[in-house]
């Protein structure tokens, strides 16, 4: 995801924090501030802090559930609206998703335990509901009340949260992995519109805000699943580009205007004088180098280097995941030697998707 960074990487995921959740720490700072003066933003940011720290620990449920069936978390995302855990794939079977997403909130019902366990022991009163107030709410009553909130947010069957992926795993038992996506999106979509509707007549602009989230995550996560069953046996050498063309990583890039200009490739592999694949020059790397060093300026200085090249024989998703996780329109394909052998492009896996969900229609 753009605008976030990484802050910590624990067990082999990274950690990293959206850029929006920094305006959120900065605005309980300030109401904090406003309330109680230094103390009160202090102990704002502070409460903040530890509700996050529940849902980075939630989303850790998640990702070591996951591991468990060698699926691998990448990273986690804390938003605004709480954190997204990256599966690098969809479990292969639904009692495996369902596992995983019944872990993170068994790891919140389990913090919500400790928490009332603590006021129980320490004499405190439960039944205090945390403040408007942010500079005087009770930490530990706060953490108890919004752990149970997101317990029980989470279990609504709102895809893709956890209810949402729960509902789908027990779909997909009798139905099949993508009639139980779509069945679970089209629920959480509905629900997302009832709540969006409700937060605008309310007002409650954070509750529309989520119910967008929602909308979105669950067309995302159904056309996902859909591309990942129209790619379903096939290898990266049935949909890899085999007519193209290559640069010289010393050729001029007016060179390589002439041939953006002389046909429909986008991308070009940049070779070496053996033909090792040394970068890959895109449009807009060709545009920015124009502006910046010229026309006579070397492909070798515009430009992207180094690209990851994906090997003959990888599956269709290994390879997808590959070519998204890059950042890039197109990557190169080698053989066995290293040799160039084709081209990954999104447009050709676009065109093969749409190729076969047409013909398992007929």
């Amino acid at each position: 995801m753009t605008w976030s960074f990484r802050i910590a990487r624990i067990a082999g995921t990274d950690v990293k924090v959206h850029i929006t959740f920094l305006l959120l720490v900065a605005w309980w700072a300030v109401s904090g501030y406003q309330e109680g003066g230094t103390a009160g933003a202090v102990h704002a940011t502070g409460l903040l802090l530890s509700l996050f720290t529940c849902v980075l620990l939630h989303e850790f449920g998640h990702i070591l559930m996951a591991r468990r069936f060698g699926v691998r978390t990448p990273d986690v995302i804390l938003l605004p609206i709480g954190g997204v855990a990256r599966l690098e794939r969809i479990p292969d079977k639904p009692r495996e998703e369902l596992l995983i997403a019944l872990a993170g909130p068994f790891v919140t019902l389990i913090l919500a335990a400790v928490f009332y366990g603590w006021l129980v022991l320490t004499g405190q009163s439960i039944t205090d509901s945390p403040s408007d107030n942010l500079a005087h709410t009770p930490l530990v009553n706060a953490l108890l009340a919004m752990n149970v909130v997101l317990l029980v947010f989470n279990l609504i069957p709102a895809f893709p949260m956890d209810g949402g992926r729960v509902l789908r795993a027990l779909l997909a038992s009798k139905l099949g992995f993508v009639k139980a996506t779509r069945i679970a999106a089209s629920i959480g979509q509905g629900l997302a519109i009832l709540a969006g509707v409700y937060g605008l007549f309310k007002p409650e602009p954070f509750l529309v805000l989520i119910a967008l989230f929602v909308f979105l995550g669950a067309a995302t996560e159904a056309a996902a699943v859909e591309t990942r069953m129209a790619g379903e046996g096939i290898r990266i050498e049935q949909m890899m580009v085999t007519r193209f063309e290559t640069i010289p990583i010393h050729a001029r890039l007016r060179l390589a205007v002439d041939l953006l200009l002389s046909g429909e490739q986008r991308e070009f592999p940049v070779v070496d004088n053996s033909g090792r694949v040394e970068g890959i020059l895109t449009r807009e790397s060709l545009i920015k180098g124009l502006a910046e060093r010229g026309s006579e300026s070397t492909v070798g200085e515009a430009m992207i280097s180094p690209v990851p090249a994906l090997p003959v024989g990888l599956e269709f998703e290994t390879a997808v995941g590959r070519l998204r996780s890059s950042g890039l329109p197109a990557l190169p394909v080698v053989g066995p030697s290293g040799e160039l052998v084709g081209l990954l492009t999104m447009d050709n896996v676009s065109d093969l998707i749409m190729v076969r969900r047409a013909v398992s229609k007929r």
